[in-house]
């Protein structure tokens, strides 16, 4: 049987095959169906491609049954039949969900095969095809901030449609980062084998980074002082004021810290009147763009560094920041105020709905 290929399949089909990446099945198939097209027979194609001639054969008529339009996919396969009832499977299911071992916090495999008289290749497969994982716990926080809404419409507008002749900052501290050294000396990574660091470790002091986010560049303004009390802020905020264009206004971002709201502060404000605070609600850290700065240097610098003094520690920082500057792009915010507050209701009414679920009727 002749193949006899329109210019649009034939494109398509060596188009399959020039790929790089994608399923290389696909693109045999297409040189396949190419081969025969121009004349060759079943079993020169085998030989060529190293296939069974009965295999060249089967997708032939596929193609000559079927088109291109379903020539890439596989054709369902029966499988086996199931062996454990509806009602089986739906009390491994109820379990998971509504109870907890004796012993345990958190069903296994194991545990639950068997109260549920099942394999626990069985009931690796039941939570696979639910989507459940009884292992893995997600943390959240719902803040109680009675101004929440109006907060996160505040600040999320700053983001998406900041003010004209005007900077946003997002500004923060990093309290508390420890210059830690290692009791005994790594061994380098090799073919194999990971570094390695001893699990133990040596506390030679702590700093604390003050950085303020330009959320247009990403640049960021940062400095390291031995505390973070309200003269140690205000030397900052001073920094900031200096380092930033005179004809324009400041939007700085910032959480609910008692220091940030202190009288002295908001003296300073009132002699500063081109600085404008904005607040995020509280247990709302995520809102604050200068916290994914945070989290970019300690997974990139301090985690896995080894520090003897603080000053050593400092000077990594400043680096690491100098880097930044040079190389960093912005953290583009895209979820619009409406979606996040859809979101936290969501989850809100979640929370309620089973805390009703849990309280016993003597509550």
């Amino acid at each position: 049987m002749r193949i006899e290929l329109t210019e649009s399949d034939r494109t398509t089909l060596a188009s399959w095959v020039r790929k790089s990446s994608g399923e290389q099945r696909l693109a045999q198939r297409a040189a396949m169906i190419l081969a025969l097209a121009d004349g060759k027979s079943a079993a020169k194609v085998g030989r060529e491609q190293d296939l069974d001639p009965d295999t060249v054969r089967k997708w032939r008529d596929r193609f000559l049954r079927d088109g291109i339009e379903t020539f890439g996919h596989d054709e369902p396969r029966s499988g086996c039949p199931r062996t454990i009832p509806d009602e089986r499977v739906k009390a491994v299911l109820t379990l998971t969900r509504l109870s907890s071992p004796e012993d345990a916090t958190q069903w296994s495999v194991r545990t639950m095969a068997d109260v549920a008289k099942v394999s626990p290749s069985s009931v690796h497969r039941i939570w696979l095809a639910n989507g459940l994982k009884p292992h893995l716990v997600r943390t959240f926080k719902l803040s109680t901030d009675p101004l929440f809404e109006e907060k996160l419409v505040d600040v999320v507008g700053l983001y998406v449609n900041p003010p004209e002749n005007a900077l946003v900052l997002c500004l923060d501290e990093k309290s508390q980062i420890q210059a830690l050294d290692r009791t005994q000396p790594g061994l380098p990574m090799k073919k194999g084998r990971c570094g390695t660091m001893t699990h133990d470790y040596v506390r030679n002091g702590t700093t604390t980074l003050f950085a303020a986010l330009n959320v247009l560049t990403g640049a960021v303004i940062g400095t390291c002082k031995p505390r973070h009390r309200r003269q140690e802020f205000l030397e900052f905020l001073g920094e900031v004021d200096r380092k930033t264009p005179k004809d324009l206004d400041l939007h700085i971002v910032l959480d609910n810290y008692g220091t940030h709201k202190h009288a002295e502060v908001k003296a300073w404000l009132a002699e500063h009147p081109r600085v404008h605070f904005h607040f995020i609600p509280t247990s709302s850290s995520w809102l604050n763009l200068v916290e994914r700065f945070f989290g970019l240097i300690t997974q990139k610098r301090i985690r896995r560094g080894t520090f003897d003094s603080v000053t050593e520690l400092k000077t990594a920082i400043k680096e690491f920041i100098k880097v930044h500057n040079r190389d960093g792009k912005p953290f583009k915010w895209t979820k619009s105020a409406e979606a996040i507050l859809e979101k936290v209701n969501r989850c809100r009414k979640a929370a309620e709905m089973h805390n009703r679920a849990q309280k016993t009727p003597t509550d």
